[in-house]
């Protein structure tokens, strides 16, 4: 696939904020492509910046020689930082399984959205607790020195997601309004609430996504009778489970009803989660080009 198909569009939910000579839409005046408004020619202005369609109607309903000039948004580079849950559950199930093998997509995510972000001239950061400490990589304009760890292990403690969130928030100067949190996770831990709530006060664009197996995680299947085996996470040891109708039934029921209780989260924190169904490459690319491509409609008609 090349390069240029490879990367999806960041696509901010507010103009940025952020370092000049980047390439997205910014809240500020200066060099850029999107027109932000017009005024009156001052001295010292740039001749290239002159409208002159508009100066010349201007200056022919005044009777006089009156200039125009258009002003641009400036062009900003983007910060970015994935926040990647790796607990032990996160490491099912196997690629070669039926199943979304969860390691795999939050592996595949992350060299995505780091190439995204360097497709847009942007600065890529990344966290997670894979060993039980925190591995952290500032925003920086290459991700090369941080995208090998995406293979890290999956030891993280099951409040993950609640110690990057506390880590981050530590950080305002580095983390200006406007930048990307990507938090990759099955969210089988709840989300923290009220830390999400401070993260979202800060103005940063938070973007959860959803890595969980519609299977076994969002639904469960009809496997009543069966011998089912079972790995257990925290100790990587295989044993076998035989569960009843009725079992199954509670089962799926609380599983169905969990993950309606996280949509439902995710739209009352005013937050666009992508889910994640299957580990393909392609498939992952589309989940997250269908996210921005949303993002860019709900823009456009507000």
């Amino acid at each position: 696939m090349p390069v240029a198909d490879s990367v999806f569009p960041l696509t901010p939910r507010r103009r940025l904020i952020g370092l000049s000579f980047g390439g997205m839409r910014s809240s500020r005046r200066g060099a850029g492509s999107d027109v932000a408004g017009s005024r009156v020619y001052h001295p010292g202005d740039d001749m290239k910046s002159i409208d002159w369609a508009a100066s010349a109607r201007l200056s022919s309903a005044r009777g006089s020689d009156d200039f125009i000039v258009r002003e641009h948004f400036a062009e900003e580079a983007p910060r970015v930082v994935v926040v990647a849950d790796r607990r032990p559950e996160m490491s099912l199930y196997p690629s070669w399984l039926p199943w979304l093998a969860k390691g795999d997509a939050v592996r595949t995510a992350s060299i995505l959205i780091a190439d995204s972000t360097v497709a847009a001239r942007g600065l890529s950061g990344y966290l997670d607790f894979a060993e039980g400490t925190m591995f952290w990589r500032a925003p920086r304009s290459q991700h090369e020195d941080w995208r090998t760890e995406v293979r890290r292990p999956f030891r993280a403690p099951q409040d993950t997601i609640a110690r990057s969130f506390a880590h981050l928030l530590e950080l305002r100067p580095s983390l200006p309004p406007g930048t990307f949190i990507f938090v990759l996770s099955d969210f089988l831990v709840p989300p923290d609430e009220s830390l999400w709530l401070r993260a979202l006060e800060r103005r940063w664009d938070i973007v959860p996504v959803i890595v969980q197996d519609p299977t076994w995680e969002a639904s469960f299947p009809d496997v009543h009778g069966t011998m089912l085996p079972v790995l257990l996470p925290q100790s990587g040891r295989l044993t076998f489970v035989r569960l009843s109708k009725t079992e199954v039934e509670t089962r799926r029921r609380e599983n169905e009803a969990r993950h309606r209780q996280l949509l439902r989260t995710f739209t009352a924190l005013d937050v666009d989660p992508i889910a994640l169904a299957t580990a393909n490459p392609a498939a992952i690319l589309d989940a997250f080009t269908v996210w921005a491509e949303q993002r860019a409609y709900v823009r456009g008609r507000r």
